[in-house]
């Protein structure tokens, strides 16, 4: 005679596969880590590496410092010290979307992420590029799906990976804004000659992984990874 098998023990069995698909989730998703200002960020596990999936956006270093905000078009291109900036000097529109923007030189000064997180090397972004598979389509696996902030096309966009890049656009050396909506870039901690350091690039138009290099006076967009 066949034996009845409980409802009791298949809903207990349907659980338990649902716990498990849940663990693997969250394995995708560490705890968030918050700034010194108390900021928090959401983090994302890829591959072997654990990076902020949001722009950071403090305006002090790890140990407390004030890191000097600079509004002027002047001053910005006469700064080689650390400075940031808000996109266009506009703290409401665009800080809590799309974070703040560093020049090189506060990345040098290996204060800038959290205790226990650091502004990721070329080595590091290369590690992120080579797990999406390659330079010329990676770049879909890191940006925002859509476009509710990117411009169309957004190409290639699927962030399969959960980075979540956004369109935050940059400064240039001479202080001026552009490219919000249609390009990002993130700073390494790797020099590559005196006042030069090398970063990450995303476009709208393509789903390529960029890296290269250029002068620190540039403000760029940062996301930590931790240690």
């Amino acid at each position: 005679m066949k034996k009845n098998i409980s409802p009791y023990i298949s809903i207990i069995a349907v659980l338990a596969i649902f716990a498990s698909g849940c663990t693997k989730e969250r394995a995708l998703m560490p705890d968030p880590v918050s700034d010194i200002e108390g900021n928090s960020y959401k983090t994302v596990k890829i591959g072997s590496q654990v990076w902020m999936a949001e722009n950071l956006k403090t305006s002090k270093f790890n140990d407390g410092t004030e890191i000097p905000l600079i509004k002027d078009s002047e001053a910005w291109q006469e700064l080689n010290t650390p400075g940031f900036c808000i996109y266009d000097n506009d703290s409401r529109k665009y800080k809590e979307l799309y974070g703040a923007l560093y020049n090189g030189y506060s990345i040098a000064t290996g204060r800038l992420c959290p205790s226990g997180w650091h502004v990721p090397s070329r080595d590091e972004f290369r590690k992120l590029r080579e797990f999406t598979g390659d330079t010329v389509t990676g770049g879909g696996k890191l940006k925002e799906q859509g476009t509710d902030h990117w411009l169309t096309p957004n190409r290639g966009a699927d962030n399969s990976s959960g980075f979540k890049a956004l369109p935050s656009g940059i400064r240039y050396f001479e202080g001026s804004f552009m490219s919000v909506l249609c390009f990002t870039s993130f700073w390494s901690s790797t020099e590559s000659v005196k006042d030069e350091a090398w970063y990450m690039s995303l476009y709208f138009g393509d789903a390529a992984v960029n890296l290269s290099s250029i002068s620190k006076k540039q403000g760029f967009s940062v996301r930590c990874v931790k240690e």
